[in-house]
């Protein structure tokens, strides 16, 4: 130890911020047997106010905020002072026991209280208001935690925080300590919130060598599964090898039998390329829902017995059907909607493809108008929630989320399946882009053979957030019928919005209309020389500008747009300046290092089907419920509870990234573009964010970045075979 390491001790007071993986913490600790506060920085491992620890490290000078206590270590003990056993005991750890009671405890027990209870947890029934059925619940909850607190010191010994311990708790239960001495990179597989990298610095301090086998395994399957959230579906053996071997700092040699190993144990398939192509490797469920995907698209085909043939009246009857429709939909459809309209009833799969204002929705609404004069069924979904309710109300019909049409069950799955397939004769998937292979797969094997199948989408948006590029393999495989609308109609071309979002795709510059005369347009564009100018823009637009020229709410109907979460214009930093400027003086929550407030503007980030809400689902938060632990969020006229426990679920949402937006409309959209999110400038990226929005439209930024992003058509290609398998499939 060097002569500038120092240790404190003390009692973590505040946590004032946290980065989303944990590894980077601002506390306040209040250090014991000194009239001092101090603040510490550094990797705290989700730390929680209450917590007595011990902090090893040495004094900075920040130039922006001064002096403060710069960690290497931090070590959790016991607290032992009265203020202390009060905020430990008031920290959430114990379930049933707030500050109320908690003050009650110390007050009748004094500084042993923790000690009394470890001994005899029944003598929290001697403490004043807490009757026998209360007294039995906080009894079961406080052994529970104290087996939990066994388990946290050997945890925590080896770097894991009070937060993580507890999931690992249960997880594994009292055989914790056990899983993790034997592999602590189970953690990384199994616990939701644990990585790699968490995992390997945990198997480190086991003394757990680099070049131990399970250290390969668990690598290899960390690169594989960063290549999921890539978008990739697999990885080429050569680049799996390097990816792993630059990683874990051991030679790509050293890889082999841990592959082999991975692939006995079923967690991975290698599949040989054909011609040129290497090896891919994937993981056994990705490898899975691809290879079931094609196969269940060949069932369809191979059905036979596909809608057009109905009452035997071919063409003909197919034709009066369309004007039929045409009538009840008052308009005359043009060609490529009438032949889009009649693929959909003679073929088994069609993709439906075309940007805004091509008429998309008015082809789905005759498909059901002519589906209705048969007596058939025809059911409507999309991926996301918003996408659903609007195409149910652009069509007048139900609309389902995906997931809710086929039933999902959490941990049991999709309930509807080729054993418990949809009773319907065709089913039309909505924002078809947002499909990735996963979804895709649940969405095919679920139709019985003699259901059409109609994908409706944009093939020039973002592809799927998830892994696979569904929409573009079924185009490019050349087995699926494919009608790509071009017209934009009289309407949609009198919006700016939707001639400027064309002409993005086309790799032309978008065009704010003149407004000389004072009168408002719907699409703006706003220069701001560098990013710290193009942020405070971007603020005063959406806080101000906007509200007071259009009467738009800056919370709920104005939607800002970020390429990336990095950077003064990114997610992030926007979001927390929103923040102080939004919803002053309204309650507000401090949890994990991340702060609440009623009001905000919130997005879910993981599907969470107990609370019945999914990625992407944007509310706002209504109320904080201290006594139940809740938050409770508006998703558009539905108030779920969120339970503390879930709000690492949740994340501000003034600002989001365009990959987010995608399947959501909103009526204003703010978009920063500049220089500083080069790595993200696409023309599909803007062509997106540009889309989502229904009257209003501002960029704000560098036209250089602009001219970056719309000249940059090179998508970066995702690895996935579905191409392939289906012109293999369909030889």
């Amino acid at each position: 130890m060097s002569e500038d390491t120092t240790t404190l001790r003390g009692t973590l007071d505040r946590v004032r911020f946290q980065s989303e993986d944990g590894g980077f913490s601002v506390c306040e600790l209040d250090v014991a047997d000194r009239p001092m506060t101090v603040t510490i920085v550094g990797n705290l491992l989700s730390t929680q106010p209450g917590e007595t620890v011990e902090v090893t490290g040495s004094w900075t000078n920040d130039p922006r905020y001064g002096r403060q206590f710069d960690v290497d270590s931090i070590r959790a003990v016991p607290p032992s002072t009265r203020e202390g056993i009060k905020k430990y005991l008031a920290s959430g750890l114990v379930e049933g026991i707030g500050e109320v009671l908690a003050e009650r405890i110390v007050e009748h027990f004094g500084e042993d209280a923790l000690e009394i209870l470890d001994d005899d947890p029944s003598r929290i029934k001697e403490v004043e208001g807490i009757g026998e059925v209360r007294g039995d619940r906080i009894m079961d909850a406080w052994t529970r935690q104290r087996t939990i607190r066994s388990v946290m010191v050997f945890l925590q010994s080896h770097g894991v925080s009070t937060a993580r311990a507890v999931k690992i708790w249960d997880e594994y239960g009292p055989e914790a300590p056990s899983v993790v001495r034997e592999n602590p990179y189970r953690l990384a597989e199994d616990i939701h919130g644990i990585g790699f990298k968490t995992a390997d610095a945990i198997a480190r301090r086991l003394g757990i060598d680099a070049d131990a086998p399970e250290r390969a395994r668990a690598g290899l399957l960390y690169e594989l599964s960063q290549a999921h959230n890539e978008g990739h579906m697999f990885l080429p053996l050569s680049e799996l090898v390097e990816r792993t071997s630059e990683r874990l700092g051991v030679p790509g040699e050293m890889l082999r039998e841990p592959l082999g190993q991975l692939r006995r144990q079923e967690k991975v398939e290698l599949e040989p390329g054909s011609g040129d192509e290497e090896t891919a490797v994937y993981r056994a469920p990705a490898f899975g829902a691809e290879t079931g995907a094609a196969r269940h698209v060949r069932k369809l085909f191979d059905s036979g017995d596909l809608l057009a043939g109905i009452d035997g009246g071919g063409d003909a009857a197919l034709d009066s059907e369309l004007r039929d429709a045409e009538r009840d939909l008052g308009l005359e459809l043009a060609e490529a909607q009438r032949k889009a309209v009649r693929t959909a009833w003679t073929d088994a799969v069609t993709v439906i493809t075309g940007g805004p204002g091509t008429g998309k929705t008015t082809i789905v609404q005759a498909i059901c108008n002519i589906g209705e004069s048969r007596g058939q069924a025809i059911a409507l979904a999309a991926p996301t929630g918003r996408a659903a309710k609007r195409l149910g109300e652009a069509t007048g019909r139900e609309s389902k989320t995906v997931h809710r049409l086929l039933e999902y069950g959490g941990q049991d799955g999709f309930q509807r399946d080729e054993d418990e397939p949809l009773d319907v004769d065709m089913l039309v998937v909505d924002e078809a882009s947002m499909l990735d292979t996963y979804l895709f797969h649940a969405v095919v094997r679920a139709l019985q053979p003699g259901t059409s199948l109609v994908l409706v989408g944009d093939i020039d948006q973002l592809p799927s957030v998830g892994p696979g590029d569904v929409l573009a393999d079924l185009i490019e495989s050349q087995q699926i019928a494919v009608v790509k609308l071009t017209e934009i109609f009289r309407q949609a071309e009198q919006s700016a919005i939707v001639r400027n979002a064309h002409r993005i795709n086309e790799g032309e510059m978008p065009v704010a209309p003149t407004h000389d005369d004072g009168r408002l347009v719907d699409f703006y564009t706003i220069s701001a020389d560098s990013p710290e100018q193009a942020r405070d823009t971007v603020i005063r637009t959406v806080s101000d500008r906007i509200p007071e020229a259009f009467g738009f709410d800056s919370v709920r109907e104005v939607q800002i747009l970020s390429p990336m979460h990095r950077g003064l214009v990114g997610c992030t930093q926007l979001n927390e300046r929103l923040q102080t400027i939004y919803n002053q003086g309204a309650p507000e929550l401090e949890r994990a290092g991340r702060l609440w407030k009623v009001g905000d503007r919130v997005m879910q980030t993981r599907n969470n089907y107990d609370l019945e809400v999914f990625n992407g689902d944007i509310g706002t938060i209504e109320r904080i419920d201290e006594g139940s632990e809740t938050v409770h969020v508006d998703y558009g006229g539905r108030r779920v509870p969120h339970p503390y426990s879930a709000l690492d679920e949740l994340e501000l949402a003034y600002a989001i990234t365009v990959h987010k937006s995608q399947g959501s409309e909103y009526p204003a959209v703010v978009i920063p573009v500049v220089t500083q999110h080069y790595i993200m400038l696409q023309r599909n990226l803007l062509y997106t964010a540009v889309s989502r929005a229904e009257k209003l439209v501002i960029l704000v930024g560098q036209q250089k970045a602009v001219q970056i992003a719309v000249d940059n058509d090179q998508a970066k290609n995702r690895y996935t075979r579905l191409a392939r398998r289906l012109r293999d499939d369909f030889r």
